[in-house]
Order: C-alpha cells, then sequence, then structure tokens
C-alpha cells in the first residue's frame, strides 16, 4: 500500500462557531470556503481549501480545543502569515527546534494549535 496525498485535516468548533471560522481562515488567512455537500452542511461546520491545503471544521458539542495535534500547513510566505496573524490580534509564537525550517505555532480562534513552517534558507 501507498499512501498518495492527504486530502484534508479536519478541526472541531462549538457550535454556532461558523461565522468565527469564516473571519479567521478568510477573513484572517486568506483561504476560500468550500460549499459542503448538502447531507454534510446539514450537520454545520465550515470547509476552507487555499493551495493544496484543506481543512474541515466539524462541530463538535462537548468542544475541547486541538492543544497538541495539529496541522503542518508549508506555506510559502511565512512573514506574510506572521504578519496577517499579529494585525488580526492573534498570538503568533516562533519555534526553532524542528531542522530545515522556519515555523510558527498560533491558534484558530477556537484555541485548536495550528502550526504554519516554511523549509529555511540554505
Amino acid at each position: 500500500m501507498t499512501f498518495d496525498r492527504l486530502h484534508h485535516m479536519q478541526l472541531a468548533m462549538p457550535p454556532d462557531g461558523e461565522q468565527a471560522a469564516r473571519a479567521f481562515f478568510v477573513g484572517i488567512l486568506g483561504m476560500v470556503e468550500v460549499d459542503k455537500p448538502p447531507v454534510l452542511a446539514a450537520r454545520g461546520g465550515a470547509w476552507f481549501r487555499a493551495g493544496g491545503v484543506e481543512l474541515h471544521l466539524g462541530i463538535e458539542d462537548d468542544f475541547r480545543p486541538a492543544r497538541k495535534g495539529h496541522p503542518g500547513i508549508v506555506v510559502t510566505d511565512l512573514d506574510d502569515v506572521v504578519q496577517r496573524l499579529s494585525e488580526a490580534g492573534q498570538d503568533v509564537r516562533w519555534d526553532t527546534d524542528f531542522p530545515g525550517f522556519q515555523r510558527v505555532y498560533a491558534h484558530d480562534p477556537f484555541g485548536n494549535r495550528l502550526e504554519f513552517l516554511h523549509p529555511a534558507s540554505r
């Protein structure tokens, strides 16, 4: 068996979190919202895409943010991501412990951990 690619990453959010998710993932990060199939749209939540990355946010009644598990998103311009997050009042934490990459950690509006990384300059 071989793996081809990761189709999407699912994160949870509390009920009625769709507007906050849109404001963050579309408004701050510049992703686009993807229409969910009708049978899945009835469950709530929202899907977002940018480049080859797709994030699905699903409703979880007993929501608890993912503090350790996270998507690791490779970006072409890490400084741009950091600037967007900082201008929106989001905390960004730089981390130098991953050889070969520059990376930062941030959180979505629900406290889910997000990692943004870029290959380090040689």
